[in-house]
């Protein structure tokens, strides 16, 4: 993937809107991108900002949810009315002498104990709106770039509070009123259900009901997988960085990339069980195998793993400590075994 050079613009004062429809190469001088602390969210926003090749302009703010005890039940919840919830119920607590479990009081962006990001910015959707406002007539519009469902409220607030100052793309499909958005990306596999084979997999009588609309050409932008931070001088970086401890490695290298559940398949022991069964057919023709988890796979599906591959000499199992190995894996392996339950995210190579 190389940057994206986008014709230069007439000259002359425009609002954010007609600026995008022109062209931003030259114009756009500052990007934020909204985060859910989820990487397979997040490096969507980062691989467009590296597409559009404004990687140095970017500032990170990531939405938060409440943590532990009763809130891992609460996720449904828009974030702000999950945050208020949280707090009442922590005050329930204290005045009621009832302990609260350390975890539970924090506030934190997902995965951030693993990512070590805990610095990230908290997104504040009237401090970034007035930041564009300001700094418009100096810096020109802002393009923020949000992914995930918890960043829709926050995104759609700043295009509101700020309309003329700022191009809003959302990455992956919000579901409702995309006219919030200036640009909407998502993969094909939302509006599946739009297809001939997709409608006959619903019930004729609730077709209607939950049968997503067309999207308007306009404002979105289907992708056939996820975008991604994947380009060539990244996995060239990558491969520097990995190089002494996977160029070592016997080939050829075959790397497993192991997702977690949906609502279409409950990763469990069977499926566990039966992926082993399939890397111990094809093991004698790998030189090495390195195995790695997402933070959704079941600590029942990691511990089947563990126990039947740990103490074999080909196979490495990344623990989730230290850096993570996905970028160095794109650039050195031969070969991928990603689980059908797995985000695209996880499967992308350039």
């Amino acid at each position: 993937m190389r940057p994206i050079r986008l014709p230069e613009p007439p000259i002359g004062r425009r609002s954010a809107t007609e600026v995008f429809e022109a062209g931003i190469y030259g114009i756009i001088k500052r990007v934020v991108v909204i985060g859910n602390g989820f990487s397979g969210a997040e490096n969507q926003c980062i691989g467009l900002v590296r597409a559009l090749g404004l990687s140095g302009c970017l500032t990170l703010y990531r939405v938060t949810r409440p943590r532990g005890g009763i809130n891992k039940w609460l996720h449904w919840l828009p974030v702000s009315l999950h945050k208020k919830l949280d707090y009442v119920i922590r005050q329930i607590c204290i005045y009621s002498g009832v302990q609260v479990e350390a975890r539970w009081s924090k506030v934190v962006p997902f995965a951030v104990e693993k990512t070590g990001l805990s610095s990230v910015i908290e997104a504040d959707a009237k401090q970034i709106a007035m930041m564009a406002r300001d700094t418009f007539e100096k810096e020109g519009p802002l393009l923020v770039i949000a992914s995930g469902r918890d960043t829709i409220s926050v995104a759609s607030s700043i295009k509101r509070l700020a309309t003329e100052n700022v191009f809003l793309v959302q990455i992956q499909h919000p579901r409702s009123r995309l006219n919030r958005f200036d640009l909407v990306i998502t993969p094909q596999h939302d509006y599946y259900p739009l297809t001939p084979h997709g409608q006959r997999q619903i019930p004729w009588f609730l077709r209607r009901w939950i049968t997503p609309r067309r999207p308007p050409a306009r404002h979105v932008v289907l992708t056939v997988g996820a975008l991604h931070p994947a380009d060539s001088a990244a996995l060239r970086s990558a491969a520097s960085v990995w190089h002494d401890e996977l160029a070592p490695l016997a080939r050829p290298l075959l790397v497993v990339n192991i997702g977690g559940p949906t609502s279409s398949c409950q990763y469990g022991a069977d499926l566990a069980k039966q992926l082993i069964a399939m890397l111990q057919n094809v093991l004698w023709s790998c030189g090495s195998v390195r195995i790695s988890f997402s933070r959704r796979t079941p600590e029942k599906v990691s511990k089947i793993l563990l126990k039947e591959f740990s103490s074999n000499p080909k196979v490495y199992i990344w623990d989730g400590e230290g850096p993570n190995p996905h970028m160095g894996h794109l650039a050195w392996a031969d070969a991928f075994v990603i689980t059908a339950d797995s985000k695209t995210s996880l499967c992308y190579r350039s």
